[in-house]
């Protein structure tokens, strides 16, 4: 018996020395690989603080944008980050059994036009043509929304030039427009155009809510049933996010090395991709976070985008407690 005893022993000791690794929770997480996706998720992925946390991650990636919701609603993945706000409320509307646990990216931008034009204050866009994202997009919605509310511009006394931010910034510079909704880190890149600035985007979206809280163009989602199976893995995933977050602000010339590396980008955009990380990244879900959500979602549905409401517990933020815990 002492012999039995003793072996068990050793084989306990042994277990206890192995490499946490062998007991890591395994996760499948998707994102986009462009855009402001992959600033968070190379970071992510390159300082490995999920893994940190004690999860086995299968990274998947996409080059679309919704290619995250597409994949979760097939449950394809566990879980998406910094997939588009819009969407996610949308196919929780449509009851596909996900829930949004984390708001991770700002819809920041800014109201634009070159110097020297007449346009001196955002009130004076009635009856210009305005680059913006396309129709359907969160930051379209509230871009609309806020010329409306904010200056009484209605949608029909104003003409909207639609595209990506590459598309924006040369029919602004190329003068097809009369002026932009673009990102501050599109902005940082067109160093030898000279732009003003008329309006900022989540300042304007704070008038509009009487809020503290920003828009928000993107979330972490996850698909119901490997979150109730998993609520821990999906807390230290948080957490990762959370440190992530962290360290990009703390560590912006780190962030652009990661970026050339990562993305093939040059050093000099990368370092202005990097410089924007504060007013680009959140990993929060604070009540006023939902608030802000829900807020979207209203504007969007008046504005045609969406037809039906999420239920109520598709807003989950038991995980982001927990991980405020685990932190």
């Amino acid at each position: 018996m002492a012999k039995r005893v003793t072996a068990a022993g050793l084989v306990l000791a042994a277990v206890a020395f192995m490499p946490c690794q062998l007991f890591a929770q395994k996760i499948k997480v998707g994102y986009w690989t462009s855009g402001f996706s992959l600033g968070f998720g190379a970071v992510l992925e390159q300082m490995k603080l999920a893994e940190k946390d004690g999860l086995d991650v299968e990274w998947v990636k996409f080059a679309e944008v919704n290619g995250p919701t597409r994949a979760i609603v097939s449950n394809a993945i566990d879980l998406a980050f910094a997939a588009p706000s819009t969407n996610s409320i949308g196919i929780a509307a449509d009851g596909v059994p996900v829930k949004i646990v984390l708001a991770t990216q700002i819809a920041e931008a800014q109201m634009v036009v070159l110097e020297g034009a007449p346009i001196k204050t955002a009130g004076d866009l009635k009856g210009k043509k305005i680059g913006m994202s396309p129709p359907g997009s969160a930051t379209h919605a509230i871009s609309t929304a806020i010329l409306d509310q904010n200056y009484g511009i209605k949608p029909k006394e104003y003409s909207v030039a639609p595209g990506n931010e590459a598309r924006l910034a040369q029919f602004l510079t190329q003068k097809e427009i009369d002026a932009a909704i673009i990102r501050s880190v599109t902005i940082a890149q067109m160093e030898e155009t000279k732009l003003r600035r008329l309006a900022s985007v989540v300042d304007e979206w704070k008038k509009l809510t009487k809020s503290s809280a920003a828009p928000i163009l993107g979330v972490t989602i996850v698909y119901s049933d490997y979150l109730a199976k998993n609520p821990e893995a999906v807390a230290k995933f948080i957490v990762a996010m959370r440190k992530a977050v962290e360290y990009g602000s703390k560590n912006k010339s780190r962030v652009a090395e990661i970026l050339q590396k990562a993305a093939n980008m040059d050093s000099k955009d990368a370092t202005a991709y990097a410089s924007q990380w504060d007013g680009a990244y959140m990993a929060s879900f604070e009540p006023q976070d939902i608030t802000s959500l829900k807020r979207m979602h209203e504007i969007v549905k008046a504005h045609g985008g969406a037809q039906k409401d999420p239920p109520e517990n598709a807003f989950d933020a038991k995980p982001y407690m927990r991980s405020k815990q685990l932190k």
